[in-house]
């Protein structure tokens, strides 16, 4: 019967913190390090062990997560003098959950790989409000058959974990495509409640109903179903689907364009959305149509 796995964490802030606390379940155990006695102590207290150094710690775990500030942080905590590679044994995995440029990912997992360490890049996505409640939603980049070994231990802490793809760097590549969606929607949400300040309507009460009807229809995340951005076959079953989308979108676009220009509200994304909701959706205008 093998030995069951240990765990280890190095940051405990506002999302380490809770993930930490959450693995602190684990039936292997989980040693946990950090610069902040506070942050320590309150993950001893769910049952973790602390370590004295990253090298203390990666010596007798087998699975590390890591969630610092940055690039430069992560490079510390794998590389730097007494880091997690000083002592890590072959076949150790260590998971990147901070938010990093791609490159820097891949570069620290060659140097893991040449001491037969395996770096998985496994950016999250839900917040401190996730961490807290443990339905955070984590990206993994790598090979599958790490990832694999993650599902079980990351159940405590994440209610979703997705193979973004087998190479390292493919986790990071779909956390930031989500986080363009993210602030690209918190940038339009500006723009609409100028929209509705203008028009004398309570901007809370907006909110209110985003939310509600977002939690019904699912938002933005509800049409990306495709398999790819290419333009839609006229027989293709999301082809009606979609010209629905549109026709729904071009109309309600231009009647807020029309009470923008009625109340003298800039609506730069709202433009914007006009023109590229028929090409991105990939049901354009034939020749001839207009939006």
């Amino acid at each position: 019967m093998s030995a069951p796995i240990r765990l280890g964490y190095v940051g405990l802030g506002n999302i380490g913190g809770p993930m930490a606390g959450s693995l602190a379940a684990w039936p292997g155990g989980l040693t946990v390090f950090d610069l902040s006695d506070e942050a320590i102590g309150k993950v001893v207290d769910k049952g973790a062990k602390a370590a004295g150094s990253l090298a203390e710690l990666a010596a007798g775990t087998d699975i590390v997560g890591i969630c610092v500030l940055n690039d430069e942080q992560v490079r510390s905590v794998v590389t730097g003098p007494d880091g997690l590679l000083s002592t890590a044994r072959p076949g150790t995995i260590i998971t990147v959950h901070s938010t990093i440029g791609p490159d820097t990912a891949v570069d620290l997992a060659e140097q893991c790989a040449a001491r037969d360490v395996v770096l998985l890049d496994a950016p999250i996505s839900g917040g401190a409000m996730g961490a807290a409640s443990g339905r955070l939603a984590i990206m993994v980049g790598g090979p599958r058959d790490a990832y694999e070994k993650l599902k079980e231990p990351f159940r405590l802490t994440a209610d979703l974990l997705v193979h973004a793809g087998p190479e390292v760097g493919a986790g990071t590549k779909m956390k930031l495509a989500r986080n363009l969606l993210h602030f690209i929607s918190f940038t339009a949400t500006t723009e609409a409640a100028r929209l509705a300040e203008a028009a004398g309507l309570d901007i809370t009460k907006l909110g209110k109903v985003v939310r509600h009807t977002d939690a019904v229809t699912g938002g933005a995340g509800a049409i990306m179903l495709r398999e790819t951005t290419a333009t839609l076959d006229t027989d293709d079953p999301w082809y009606g689907i979609f010209t629905g989308v549109r026709t729904l979108g071009e109309k309600d676009l231009s009647l807020a364009l029309a009470l923008g220009d009625e109340l003298g509200v800039d609506l730069p994304l709202g433009q914007i959305a006009l023109r590229e909701l028929a090409p991105g959706l990939g049901v354009p205008h034939l020749e001839g149509e207009t939006a």
